[in-house]
C-alpha cells in the first residue's frame, strides 16, 4: 500500500481511507496501513475498533475486513461516523432546493443532516418523508410555509424510519420536485443498501420526482451491498464530501450525474 500523505492524517481521514482501502481489497492489514499513514501500529488498532464498535468494518487478527453485504451497522452507530462531513453535505444539499419545492426525503444519518440545514435554511418547502429524526428536525422550526408529512408504514426503532407496502403505496399518490436519498454504498453501477425494505422507499421516491439527488459521504465509494437501488444514471445529482475515485468519477460523467462537493 502506498504512503497515502506526506504527514500523519487525522483520525476521520485514517478512516475514510480504511473504508476506501476496505472498497478495493476485501481484507487490510494493520501494518501496511501504518505505513501508510505514518502512525504507530497502535493508532491503527484504536481506528479499526472504532470502525467495528460502529459496525462499519470486522475486526480481523491484524487488521479489517469488509463487512459482509448484507449488514448495516444501526442508524445510533452510523451517526457517530463522519459527522463532519455529513453536515457539510447536508448543507449543501439543502442550498440546492428551491423554495416552494415538493421534496421527498428518505431515512437515514445523512438525510437527518439535510432535514437540519433545510430548517436551518428557513424557505417554504413540503417534505414528505420515512424519517422520524428528520420530520421532528422539519417540525420544530418555526418556518412559515414548512410543511412537513410523514409517510404510514411499519415503525423501525433501529433506523428510525417507517417502511413497507403502505409507505410506498403513499408515496405513489404524489408527485415532487426532487427525491433526497440517502445510500449505504455506492458503485460504478449505482446506489445500494443492505436492508431491501429501505431499497423499495428509495426506488419509490426516486420514480416519483424529476430531480434524483443522492446523499453520500466519500467512505460509501466502492462499497457494493446486497441491494442495487437504483442505475447510476438514474440520479441527477450526488452530494458528497470529497471527489470520488477516477472509476466512480468517469461513471458519473458517463451517467450524467451532477457532482456537488460539500
Amino acid at each position: 500500500m502506498p504512503r497515502l500523505t506526506d504527514g500523519a492524517p487525522a483520525k476521520a481521514q485514517r478512516h475514510r481511507s480504511i473504508l476506501a482501502a476496505l472498497a478495493t481489497d476485501p481484507t487490510v492489514r494493520i501494518s501496511a496501513l501504518a505505513a501508510a499513514f505514518g502512525v504507530s501500529g497502535e493508532t491503527v488498532r484504536r481506528d479499526i475498533e472504532e470502525l467495528s464498535r460502529a459496525g462499519a468494518v470486522r475486526r480481523t487478527y491484524g487488521g479489517a475486513s469488509v463487512v459482509p453485504a448484507g449488514l448495516q451497522p444501526e442508524l445510533s452507530s452510523r451517526e457517530r461516523m463522519a459527522v463532519a462531513e455529513r453536515a457539510r453535505i447536508g448543507l449543501a444539499a439543502a442550498a440546492l432546493v428551491e423554495p416552494g419545492s415538493v421534496v421527498m426525503l428518505d431515512a437515514g444519518s445523512t438525510t437527518t443532516q439535510f432535514a437540519r440545514a433545510l430548517a436551518a435554511r428557513g424557505i417554504a418547502a413540503t417534505v414528505l418523508t420515512n424519517s422520524l429524526n428528520a420530520a421532528a428536525e422539519l417540525a420544530s422550526a418555526p418556518v412559515e410555509g414548512l410543511r412537513v408529512v410523514l409517510c404510514p408504514g411499519d415503525v423501525s426503532a433501529a433506523e428510525r424510519g417507517v417502511y413497507g407496502s403502505e409507505t410506498e403505496a403513499f408515496l405513489r399518490r404524489f408527485n415532487a420536485d426532487l427525491a433526497v436519498i440517502g445510500a449505504s454504498g455506492l458503485t460504478e453501477e449505482g446506489p445500494c443498501e443492505a436492508i431491501s425494505r429501505a431499497a423499495w422507499v428509495k426506488r419509490a421516491m426516486l420514480a416519483r420526482a424529476p430531480r434524483r439527488m443522492l446523499l453520500a459521504d466519500s467512505g460509501k465509494f466502492g462499497r457494493g451491498l446486497m441491494d442495487c437501488v437504483c442505475p447510476l444514471g438514474e440520479l441527477t445529482d450526488l452530494v458528497t464530501d470529497a471527489a470520488p475515485p477516477v472509476g466512480l468519477a468517469a461513471a458519473l460523467r458517463h451517467a450524467q450525474t451532477a457532482l456537488t462537493l460539500g
